[in-house]
């Protein structure tokens, strides 16, 4: 799906920035027996996706000002490989408060985003994650709402967009502007 060339409507503070949240599920990670959930690794689909999760990223905003990364091991690597498509680094922050974090919770770390920061991805996990998304956005460009609601699986990349503050991000104050669920290509050999 290509990007959205809507724009956000100029809602919160009345001199804020225009802002942008890429919020990153994990790919699809594995079940090894034994193994505790934050230490679950990516499978081998995940390993694929996430790398086709960066070239989204790199393909629809370039380098994010900032990244907020769960600690689980599968939230990591899936960062670690989306962020090898981008053009540089990028600053990221492994944050515990982002694993089984409900969507308020979320909304208190995005809080606490400093103001600079004009493009921030968040790579965590569901339910919050997707709850996140119907907390913020009221609006979205063509289905993607609907789409969310439906299921946000693993590798998807919602974009939010709003004018404002990170301190003052409100509920229903975003456009889900996009909502890519971006795929590797299976090694045909």
């Amino acid at each position: 799906m290509p990007p959205s060339t809507e724009t956000p409507e100029r809602v919160g503070s009345a001199d804020g920035r225009p802002r942008r949240l890429f919020v990153l599920r994990h790919a699809k990670s594995a079940w090894p027996e034994g193994v505790p959930d934050q230490d679950r690794p990516l499978g081998p689909r995940g390993l694929r996706d996430a790398p086709a999760a960066g070239r989204f990223l790199a393909e629809t905003g370039g380098l994010p000002d900032l990244v907020l990364c769960s600690p689980a091991r599968r939230a990591r690597h899936t960062w670690e490989l989306a962020a090898a498509e981008l053009d540089g680094p990028v600053p990221t922050r492994h944050d515990p408060r982002l694993y089984g974090a409900d969507s308020t919770e979320l909304l208190d770390v995005l809080h606490g985003v400093p103001d600079e920061v004009a493009t921030l991805v968040m790579v965590g996990h569901n339910p919050g994650l997707e709850d996140l998304i119907l907390l913020l956005a009221a609006r979205a460009a063509g289905d993607a709402l609907d789409r969310v609601r439906t299921k946000f699986p693993t590798s998807a990349i919602a974009v939010l967009t709003w004018y404002g503050t990170w301190m003052d991000l409100r509920p229903g104050e975003a456009l889900l502007a996009d909502l890519a669920i971006p795929r590797g290509a299976r090694d045909s050999s």
